[in-house]
């Protein structure tokens, strides 16, 4: 049997099991000096896992040089009363705490949640503006945009994420119209989807010229359920629409985020995580091709983590992101690994 006493259920999030961790092989810290900006990383507190500052901070101390980083949504804390689309703003009100705590510097030098991402039901059109307004009174000058998952799936296996309403709800006149709010606000957009709905990212992008559009994990490439065994089929799939998203110059693409969706191994069954050695291996031809198309300017590294925490350990997580990046320039890696996020995220 697996490490999880059960078969991997790809697309669901599990709490890691820290004894399997601990097995990784022992690798040292490449490039312990190159600035990082953690741009994906949720915090939560669930029955079965807590993620939250000093969980964080584990994983940031462990060896590489993470100068901030960027917290974004995953229904915590939210209010449990009041108006219904208000009760988001309860977690930016928590992760606003959060990050005051990091910004008084008694727990290390990086900046938590310099950036919040949050969330706010985009298809309530005009109507959602006050609940941005609220967004941003609660981040305290660290609200920068709201993520509203487009993710959905017609599988049952797959796990479609609770707000992806149907196949194409980026394509819908409420959703767009709330767009337009969140970009009048000066927000950008996190977008979530799985490769067969990358077409309807390329068609609002080209809709909504105004829009800060970021595309998360890689564009969403799956590889179970129905997508089980095709792995060449999507990946070419995936790239004419990574390319077709490219020529849109108001997208920014997110590398990484794979572990969950992709299926490249089962990580449930091996006997210890993989090295960063390995996860390079599976994770590159994805990642290099976005490079290539978006260029470094417009893609940043991300850890999503606890979630990838599921497989690999954040040191070796990072470690496989900078063997990806090996062969960049002095000017791309500062891109890849912080300088795109800045810019992004407003992290000045």
């Amino acid at each position: 049997m697996s490490q999880y006493d059960q078969p991997t259920r790809y697309g669901r999030i599990r709490a890691p099991v820290d004894a399997w961790l601990a097995k990784a092989p022992a690798e040292p810290i490449l490039e312990p000096a190159l600035p990082i900006i953690d741009t994906h990383h949720h915090l939560w507190e669930r029955p079965d896992h807590r993620y939250l500052l000093h969980e964080l901070l584990a994983d940031l101390n462990t060896g590489h040089n993470v100068v901030a980083t960027v917290f974004v949504e995953c229904h915590a804390m939210y209010r449990a009363a009041g108006p219904v689309e208000m009760r988001p703003v309860g977690e930016t009100e928590f992760v606003a705490g959060v990050a005051a705590m990091s910004a008084s510097g008694a727990y290390g030098s990086t900046r938590v949640a310099a950036g919040i991402v949050g969330f706010a039901d985009l298809t309530l059109g005009d109507r959602v503006e006050p609940v941005l307004e609220a967004q941003v009174r609660a981040g305290g000058g660290r609200f920068r945009g709201v993520r509203h998952s487009a993710a959905w799936d017609a599988s049952e296996v797959i796990g479609n994420s609770a707000v992806a309403s149907g196949p194409h709800l980026m394509k819908r006149p409420d959703f767009r119209a709330g767009l337009r709010r969140l970009t009048a606000l000066g927000l950008s957009l996190d977008a979530w989807v799985f490769h067969p709905q990358i077409a309807d990212a390329v068609d609002l992008a080209r809709a909504a010229p105004d829009a800060n559009i970021i595309v998360g994990h890689v564009g969403g490439p799956l590889g179970y359920g129905p997508y089980a065994g095709k792995r060449d089929e999507v990946f070419t799939a995936w790239k004419t629409g990574i390319a077709a998203l490219a020529t849109c110059p108001n997208v920014i693409m997110k590398l990484g985020g794979m572990m969950m969706r992709l299926a490249a191994y089962d990580y449930g069954a091996l006997p210890a995580p993989p090295s960063s050695a390995v996860l390079a291996a599976h994770w590159r031809p994805y990642i290099e091709f976005c490079i290539e198309r978006f260029g470094a300017s417009r893609c940043m590294f991300e850890s999503n983590f606890p979630v990838e925490k599921m497989g690999i350990g954040y040191a070796a997580l990072w470690n496989a992101l900078k063997r990806i990046a090996a062969d960049t320039s002095a000017d791309e890696k500062k891109d890849l690994f912080s300088g795109t996020a800045r810019r992004a995220y407003r992290l000045d």
